[in-house]
Parts: structure tokens; C-alpha cells; sequence
């Protein structure tokens, strides 16, 4: 080896190692994107810190423990401190920032990276062609030996409850970073099952309005669809999560305790029962968007039978007047004192058969 290069060797091994500076975000006070920073013990909430660097010192210093992090909506820059403390993969960081991605859960080294779609029911008087029936959300989960980072974006999916839920059961919590992975994944899933059911309700009031006494003519097939389309998104937000809850449920996981790995599996049962639901409303939505269409269909016919039958008996007076309209000298009954009214006599006499007729077969 060269004298360069020797020199080279020693001043990189003499070069001290790279600590976090002090004005590193990570250890700046809490931000706005930041909504908690708590360290649990034993499944205890402890002191709150000032940072999130001691916040996560204080844990590795016990040996014991972990932080649990949230955010919402936190831009690149915000967020750029703590993922550079935690060691987090740029790739998921960047899914975490810019959200809009489908439910899945990844391996990047000794972090599990999870994201789960978050469904809620928008109130609505009454069901119309334009009205929100789902609103989605979304949230990351950056799981660690010692720390759990939720990112959540949307309006709705607020993680406060369930950290008082959590917070409740400490011996629950005293499991680890895995046991909030698990109480988020089986918070959402709920969240599924509670909008099915609430959907199911507008379900049925399209149901008994296509299926009306009327004839459904009160129905609006527009309003079928935009549910098909609600529906639609929700089903997006459901099936891609099976196969994650599936590989957290069976695989062994570092980051996931093995007495986690059960509870994950009734999280599975719950996700498949909220599928299958979701799947017999989108059979049962094409029935009735099938059902409207032949209505219309039968209606449109109706109406063409009406106007037929109509047509019909004005033919009647129309070819009686129209040869008594012709300008001949030789007309019958044109000199007969009676033969004007028995001509409107018996003109009107065959609209009335006709229109009994056609009343009697249903065409009017």
C-alpha cells in the first residue's frame, strides 16, 4: 500500500464517528406535524421528554421499553430529521410523506414498514348521484425494536382513543412495539366492518326504491352507480390488506412479538369477514343497477304501447273526417238530415270499443 493511501487509512479510522448534531430536528421541541412523542415501560406510560432523541436515549439507556412517535401529515422536511435518527429506508419514508399508496407491510432490515388504508362513512340525509359515502385515509407505521412512527394522513383515523385503550391494558402494551402495530391493524379493520354496516343501511334504501310499487320510476339508476362507485373505493382500501395481516399472522417476523402473532390472526378473520360483505354488496349492487336498467326498458316499452294504442283510436276519426273532407259532389248521406250525427255517432262508438279494447289487453 501506498504512503497516500496508508495516510488516507489513519485519518479516516482517527476521523471521530458521526454523532446527531444537537440542532438536529430529531431533537428540536415537538413540532406542528408531531401530535405525541410518549415512552412506555412495562406497559406504563412514562415522563414526557423534550425530544424525540431523548425520548429514545432515555429508552436504550434502561434497556427497556420503547417510544411510540405520531404524526400527521408531516412534509419532507419535517420528517427528514427523524427518519435520518431512525435509520428509516428513504423508499418508505417517501411513501410516508406522500401517502397515496396501497395497503401493504415491508421488511427494509430490522424495521417493519406497514400501511393501512383508513375508511369513513360520511353522514348524508338522503343518498344522490353526486353524495360521498367513503372517505379514506391512511396510515404508515415504521415498527422497530424500541420505537413505533405512525404517519397518518386524512381528516378522520385519529389515534388518540386508541392509545387510551392501549394505555388501559398495559399488559398489552408491555408486549412491545408489535402490540401497537397490532392494536392499529385491528382499529382499522373495525373501522371496516362499522362503515359495511352503515353502507348496508344505503343499500337497502336503493333496494326498496328500485323495487317500489311504482314500478321503481322514483329510482334514480345514477344513484346506484355512484354507491357501486363508494363501494368501489372501499373495496380498494380492504382486499390488498389480507395478504400482510396473513404474512404478520404465520411468518416469524423480528419486530413482531410471537405472542402477537395470534392476535394477528383474528385481525385476519375480522379483514375476510369485512371482504365478504363488501363482496355481497357489489353482487347485490349489480342486480339492482341490472334490475333498474330492464325497468327502464319495461317502462320504455309502456310508454310505446300507450302512445300506440292512442295513435290508433285517433285514426279512427282521422280517416272518417278525412273522407268527408274530400271536395266530391257524390258523398254519402250528404243531403240525410241524420247522416252527421250518426257519422260522429259511430266514429265516436269505435274509439270507445277500441280504447276498451286496449284497456282490457293492458296497453292502457
Amino acid at each position: 500500500m501506498s504512503m497516500v493511501g496508508t495516510l488516507r487509512k489513519v485519518a479516516r479510522l482517527a476521523a471521530p464517528r458521526r454523532r446527531v448534531d444537537l440542532s438536529h430536528p430529531a431533537r428540536s421541541p415537538l413540532g406542528s406535524a408531531v401530535v405525541n412523542c410518549v415512552t412506555y415501560r412495562d406497559g406504563a406510560r412514562q415522563p414526557g421528554c423534550d425530544s424525540v432523541v431523548e425520548a429514545v436515549e432515555y429508552v436504550r439507556k434502561t434497556g427497556d421499553g420503547f417510544v411510540w412517535l405520531g404524526l400527521h401529515e408531516p412534509t419532507e422536511r419535517e420528517f427528514a430529521g427523524i427518519s435520518e435518527f431512525f435509520g428509516l429506508h428513504p423508499l418508505a419514508v417517501e411513501e410516508a410523506v406522500h401517502a397515496h399508496q396501497r395497503p401493504k407491510v415491508e421488511r427494509y432490515g430490522d424495521t417493519l414498514f406497514a400501511v393501512f388504508k383508513t375508511v369513513c362513512y360520511v353522514e348524508h340525509e338522503e343518498l344522490t348521484a353526486t353524495s360521498e359515502v367513503v372517505d379514506t385515509g391512511e396510515i404508515m407505521v415504521f415498527t422497530g425494536r424500541d420505537f413505533v412512527i405512525t404517519v397518518r394522513h386524512g381528516r378522520h383515523g385519529s389515534l388518540g382513543p386508541l392509545r387510551e385503550d392501549l394505555e388501559s391494558a398495559p399488559e398489552q402494551l408491555a408486549k412491545g412495539p408489535s402490540a401497537v402495530l397490532h392494536a392499529i391493524a385491528d382499529h382499522v379493520v373495525d373501522g371496516y366492518l362499522t362503515v359495511t354496516d352503515a353502507v348496508r343501511a344505503d343499500l337497502d334504501q336503493v333496494e326498496t326504491d328500485v323495487f317500489a310499487a311504482d314500478g321503481g320510476r322514483g329510482a334514480d339508476p345514477a344513484r346506484t352507480y355512484q354507491l357501486k362507485r363508494e363501494l368501489l373505493e372501499l373495496k380498494r382500501a380492504v382486499a390488498p390488506l389480507h395478504q400482510p395481516l396473513q404474512m404478520l399472522a404465520t411468518r416469524p417476523i423480528p419486530v413482531v412479538a410471537p405472542a402477537i402473532r395470534t392476535y394477528f390472526r383474528d385481525v385476519s378473520d375480522h379483514l375476510t369477514q369485512a371482504t365478504e360483505q363488501i363482496a355481497a354488496f357489489d353482487e347485490l349492487l349489480n342486480s339492482i343497477l341490472q334490475a333498474q336498467l330492464a325497468q327502464v326498458s319495461i317502462a320504455q316499452n309502456e310508454d310505446m304501447r300507450k302512445i300506440t294504442a292512442w295513435a290508433a283510436i285517433l285514426a279512427v276519426p282521422t280517416m272518417v273526417f278525412g273522407v268527408y273532407g274530400m271536395n266530391f259532389d257524390h258523398m254519402p248521406e250528404l243531403r240525410w238530415t241524420y247522416g252527421y250525427p250518426l257519422v260522429l255517432g259511430l266514429t265516436a262508438l269505435a274509439c270507445v270499443v277500441l280504447h276498451r279494447c286496449f284497456r282490457r289487453n293492458g296497453w292502457l
